[in-house]
């Protein structure tokens, strides 16, 4: 790929191990409030709510409250554990506020940055929050590593439409022909960069099931195979 100048990193799932980081900040932030329910029990159900909620914001189908909202109200309703929307509200801010604090990588992250850094311009495609998104690279250490980080807010759109990816080019000042997009989310990251123009890379943690023809990694030091 002796073409390819500049890589595109998605962030949460790919480099940045939102599962991990997630659950200790909820760990603190149930604690702290004193919502008293088993935390595997309620990242159980959390977890697959709140990647419905997320591709529901995706589609631009809910709005970022209440996708904050959603998330939490449902998580409770399923453990019958009675909360009230005052505390779900406040339990909402104090996650995403708690959440950069933790700063787990995928194995394999620092390293593979070291060796793409000197041989191509690294950058950030994210749909997650501007506020905590920058605090999750600066607190695991990695911000020195991209160009530009680019999200869904700054763009008002977000992957897989192809205007976050034309967006993302014209701030790194590249093209689409010279770059290739790495995610974990065959949807937003892998199709919206295909279908936008660009090549892409599918790291695929959990060895699932993809369509034939897509480039794919299943450990990050794996993209020394193509880069």
């Amino acid at each position: 790929m002796k073409h390819i100048t500049d890589i595109f990193f998605d962030l949460d799932h790919t480099l940045w191990d939102f599962e991990k980081n997630s659950a200790l900040a909820f760990e603190k932030v149930l604690k702290l409030h004193q919502v008293e329910v088993e935390l595997d029990l309620f990242l159980k159900h959390y977890v697959p709510l709140n990647a419905k909620y997320w591709e529901l914001y995706r589609y631009e189908k809910v709005t970022q409250a209440e996708l904050r909202y959603g998330r939490l109200k449902d998580t409770f309703d399923i453990l019958n554990y009675e909360v009230s929307d005052e505390l779900i509200d406040v339990l909402s801010v104090e996650y995403i506020r708690f959440l950069p604090e933790f700063n787990h990588l995928f194995d394999g992250t620092i390293a593979i940055l070291d060796y793409l850094k000197p041989k191509y311009n690294l950058h950030i495609i994210t749909n997650g929050f501007q506020e905590v998104q920058t605090g999750k690279m600066k607190n695991s250490g990695i911000d020195s590593y991209f160009r530009t980080i680019t999200n869904s807010e700054m763009a008002g759109v977000k992957k897989p439409n192809p205007k976050i990816f034309e967006f993302a080019l014209q701030a790194a000042h590249t093209d689409k022909h010279k770059s290739i997009m790495i995610g974990d989310c065959i949807d937003a990251d892998v199709k919206g960069a295909l279908n936008f123009g660009m090549d892409a890379i599918y790291f695929n943690e959990n060895n699932k099931d993809v369509p034939s023809g897509i480039k794919q990694v299943n450990h990050l030091i794996e993209l020394k195979n193509f880069l």
